[in-house]
């Protein structure tokens, strides 16, 4: 018999149409012969529908506009529905649809951060990913240097700030060109996909950096700026997780955001990294101490920072990761052996149990 699978996607995010293109990937390459599929579409308003039209859709964002393939739908708390309620039109009252397990692919906000998990979790539903408290933990980056630093796992030097009503530019300045000079990056603690980071290179810089941050986190990150590689390494599986090679992305460019991610499309890969045996070993094996360290489940990207005199740091753990064309994890997995069929069934073959 199929499994009923609820793909997740969408969300009230600034990686919103990030999410759509993964979602579709993942969807695309399920195997209908063994699973029963419903999408489920979440507007960046935070309006929930069951869509029934084509993943090309999603991928050119016109989805939400399609109004003869939505239907307003929920995922219910209630343990005994074990899915969705969903709006039967004609007769003008819901019905429900029972799932064996979820598949969120909403990256950032309102759906990497614990929040979704919570709900899947109170739902009594199965779902794909890593739950409540680890997904809010790698989601908050202080959290997770804080906890990795516990555990001697390398990190990039950084400096926490909130944006309260005592909030001091001047000394927050003043500390981060005592401690790491320029240039430093700047991020908000709680986003992905580099949205919101800059690199200050002066006062001027720095200040609109912290300006930019802020409007999307109240809490951020001054880091110091590490020379190296950006490595990412895939972790899959439940206790007894394992980690692909490294990868290595080139983005010729000034540092590795969110326009070189997803819209200029200038970055190079390669798998495995351009980095000796050893330390390739020595990262894939500290990206499973970290996922152990901070309770992942299912899946996870672990990304470092690899230096020429061969240290390395850890800069972040993503649990739900890019499943786009051109997304690391795939690519990594597939790499390992994984075709991307084969992982999406592990996947949910590892939320089963």
């Amino acid at each position: 018999m199929k499994k009923h699978i609820a793909v997740i996607f969408g969300g009230m995010s600034t990686e919103h149409e990030v999410s759509c293109v993964s979602a579709a990937g993942v969807v695309d390459n399920m195997d209908k012969d063994k699973f029963e599929i419903s999408k489920i579409g979440i507007t960046k308003e935070g309006v929930w529908f069951l869509y029934t039209g084509s993943t090309e859709s999603m991928r050119t964002q016109k989805w939400s506009q399609e109004t003869e393939n939505l239907y307003p739908a929920i995922i219910s708390p209630c343990t005994v529905h074990h899915g969705f309620m969903v709006l039967d039109k004609p007769n003008k009252k819901y019905e429900i649809v029972r799932v064996d397990a979820a598949f969120p692919v909403l990256h950032g906000k309102n759906g990497e951060d614990g929040t979704i998990q919570g709900l899947l979790r109170i739902a009594g539903i199965p779902f794909v990913g890593s739950d409540t408290y680890a997904s809010a933990v790698c989601m908050d980056k202080s959290a997770t240097k804080i906890l990795c630093e516990k555990e001697n796992i390398p990190i990039v030097p950084f400096i926490c700030a909130r944006n309260t009503p005592d909030f001091d530019l001047e000394k927050l300045r003043t500390e981060a060109e005592q401690r790491f000079g320029y240039p430093m990056f700047i991020k908000p603690a709680n986003a992905g996909s580099s949205v919101g980071v800059t690199k200050a290179y002066d006062r001027a810089s720095f200040e609109k950096g912290v300006k930019t941050a802020f409007e999307n986190d109240r809490k951020i990150l001054i880091e110091k700026a590490v020379k190296g590689k950006e490595i990412e390494v895939a972790v899959l599986g439940n206790d007894n997780p394992v980690a692909s090679v490294c990868g290595e992305i080139d983005p010729h460019s000034e540092f590795y955001d969110y326009e070189t991610k997803y819209i200029n499309d200038t970055a190079e890969y390669f798998i495995p990294a351009r980095i000796d045996s050893a330390l390739n070993k020595k990262i894939s094996e500290t990206a499973v101490k970290a996922y152990k360290a901070l309770d992942c489940r299912g899946l996870a990207r672990v990304d470092f920072f690899a230096c020429e005199d061969g240290s390395f740091y850890l800069n972040e753990i993503n649990t739900i990761p890019g499943f786009t064309p051109i997304s690391m994890y795939p690519s990594l997995m597939e790499n390992a052996g994984y075709a991307y069929p084969a992982l999406i069934e592990k996947l949910i073959e590892l939320a089963l149990a």
